[in-house]
């Protein structure tokens, strides 16, 4: 495997893990919700190995136990699974259960935003289904018709 060369790639485009890493909260945090967002999007998925501490943290020059304290918070959070002498792995119904976390905070934190301003732009929902991308799950038939 080529050094920093991943499949569990954050940058679609490329691949890779970028190693950009913001002020605004530790990095170990930071490393550890980008393996999240990595398992939410099946880019990591049951079973799947993570990458030794030692080779991210050579790749991308951090302190190997930065990245344990951020491997380590996978497994406190049930996501991640340690095994002796093997290294860690992708815990069976980590994604669901990210999933059911996830979408309990934006019904939560960020939906109710976003419902506020749909409604000060006076959007109908045909507006907004109608410039939806196509890559979206298609809209629902309208209801009372036969869908057979």
């Amino acid at each position: 495997m080529v050094p920093g060369h991943y499949p569990w790639g954050v940058n679609a485009s490329s691949g890779v893990m970028e190693a950009n890493w913001n002020d605004n909260q530790p990095i170990y945090r930071q490393l550890r919700d980008r393996m999240v967002a990595l398992i939410l999007e099946g880019a990591l998925g049951e079973g799947d190995p993570l990458p030794s501490v030692r080779a991210v943290a050579a790749d991308y020059r951090l302190n190997p136990l930065t990245v344990l304290k951020a491997y380590q918070q996978l497994v406190d959070e049930n996501l991640v699974e340690k095994r002796r002498g093997r290294g860690m792995y992708v815990g069976v119904g980590a994604r669901q259960s990210l999933l059911a976390g996830e979408r309990e905070r934006f019904l939560r934190d960020e939906w109710p935003q976003i419902l506020a301003l749909i409604n000060r732009l006076g959007f109908s929902a045909d507006e907004l289904f109608a410039r939806a991308p196509a890559t979206t799950h298609p809209a629902p038939p309208p209801r009372g018709t036969d869908n057979k």
